[in-house]
């Protein structure tokens, strides 16, 4: 970044108005030299200092969004070459193609494998979020009627595909309010697409001949054209040559803040393999390595539930424990004479124990309590799970007021806080529970509370 928090905020108007989104100029500035805003969120600038900051304080890669709605699809902005240095920051999309040469039946069960492709995971719903249109045969009218139905029928971000300005013209004018990337312009229809996009105000993709030379050209043309939200596709489609080009345009983005290259990228996944489970191969290595749209030819629920539990992992922040909130949380619709149980907060405890409780069919109080995002034994260690403070989140939460009985659950891994708890709830005995939560289901069975 050339200029620091400190030097952008000296050029701002200092109003700490909020209109940017943020409370103070100073937060603004922070924000804009870690490339985590733009410059036009600021409307009270000046036009010497926003020429002055320009440059400088957009994001290395530009941030762009697809589509409108639940299935938005927010992708560039990334800031780091590595996970481990910071985190990544927005996860790419998936997109099954329909083409206007499939059969009726085809297109209508990717449609409803694309609904039905939904998993609930620590507190998440995992699930694709586009479709990638694509014309053959040159029919506007046809892609245009495919785009709508699909659009219509799913709500799903659209990439359109064709590489004739009419037929593009014809879709994405009917969609624009959709915001669907136009894809693509290459050396021959960059002049049409670039005006196209601009007219409709619609992210554009750019498709070079599998050199980064082609791709620079492009973008180059379509800035001056005074066009900002880009996506990439180098063309490449051979492993190898593709995961040297996302490596360096990353790089070259990041490191030598080079604007030609700082745009999110495109995989077309189904034109590298011979089918589906290749595909889930290339496109599992483009999650992990700067894919920000990947394009797969069908939404098949052994192949994508990979791919989407992949994406959770890698855009999970490595610093950041993933939480539940804290509080008391009712399972099977508990009365007063129900058991409490209590553990952590880490989503993946916390997801783990209430599932098996669930499945017990033995109404419960779960009371989680905020460790951090600790699990058991490593908030134990911490000594953020204690007699101590068990006691007073007991104390302080309410459950008190739940039940008539006086008994309390505690996970078998924190046996030893039982004796200090006590002393904490006077005249509530403190029960340890099984070590695993899958013995659970079988321990309530048998329990009632003293």
């Amino acid at each position: 970044m050339g200029l620091t928090g400190i030097e952008i905020y000296k050029l701002l108007p200092k109003t700490n108005c909020g209109d940017c989104g943020v409370p103070t100029c100073l937060a603004f500035a922070m924000n804009l030299a870690a490339g985590k805003a733009e410059l036009d969120a600021c409307p009270h600038v000046s036009e010497e200092a926003r020429q002055k900051l320009a440059a400088d304080s957009a994001p290395p890669i530009r941030p762009l969004t697809i589509g409108t709605g639940d299935y938005a699809v927010k992708i560039g902005g990334e800031l780091v070459l590595f996970r481990h240095e910071k985190t990544f920051v927005n996860p790419p999309g998936f997109a099954a193609v329909v083409a206007t040469d499939e059969d009726d039946a085809s297109v209508a069960g990717k449609m409803e494998r694309f609904k039905a492709s939904q998993w609930d995971r620590v507190g998440l719903t995992l699930r694709p979020e586009m479709f990638a249109v694509k014309d053959v045969g040159g029919d506007a009218g046809k892609f245009a009627a495919l785009a709508k139905r699909v659009s219509d029928e799913t709500g799903a971000a659209l990439i359109l595909m064709s590489e004739n300005p009419d037929v593009m013209k014809a879709a994405a004018g009917e969609l624009k309010d959709k915001k669907p990337l136009i894809y693509a312009a290459t050396a021959e229809n960059a002049d049409a697409m670039g005006a196209l996009a601009k007219e409709l105000g619609c992210p554009v993709a750019v498709k070079g001949d599998g050199t980064l030379d082609s791709v620079i050209a492009l973008t180059e043309k379509l800035t001056g054209m005074g066009i900002k939200d880009i996506v990439i596709d180098t063309g490449s489609r051979e492993l190898k040559k593709l995961f040297q080009d996302q490596i360096q345009i990353r790089r070259a983005a990041l490191k030598n803040r080079f604007r030609p290259l700082g745009f999110p990228t495109i995989v077309i996944a189904n034109e590298m393999a011979d089918d589906l489970m290749g595909e889930g191969l290339v496109a599992g290595t483009f999650v992990a390595k700067y894919g920000a749209l990947i394009v797969m030819s069908d939404f098949q629920p052994e192949v994508l539930f990979p791919l989407l539990i992949e994406r959770l992992n890698i855009y999970t922040d490595p610093q950041r424990p993933m939480m539940a909130e804290q509080g008391i949380y009712p399972i099977n619709n508990p009365d007063e004479n129900s058991p409490v149980l209590v553990t952590c907060n880490f989503s993946l405890t916390y997801f783990i124990v209430s599932g098996e409780i669930e499945a017990s069919r033995v109404p419960a109080w779960l009371l989680v309590q905020d460790t951090e995002g600790l699990s058991v034994m490593t908030a134990w260690a911490a000594g953020k799970f204690n007699g101590e403070s068990v006691g007073t989140f007991i104390n302080k939460c309410g459950i008190m007021d739940k039940v008539k009985h006086k008994s309390v659950v505690i996970p078998g891994y924190a046996a030893s806080i039982s004796g200090e708890l006590e002393e904490e709830i006077p005249g509530w005995s403190v029960v340890v529970g099984p070590r695993e939560a899958s013995h659970i289901p079988k321990f309530l069975k048998s329990y009632q509370p003293a």
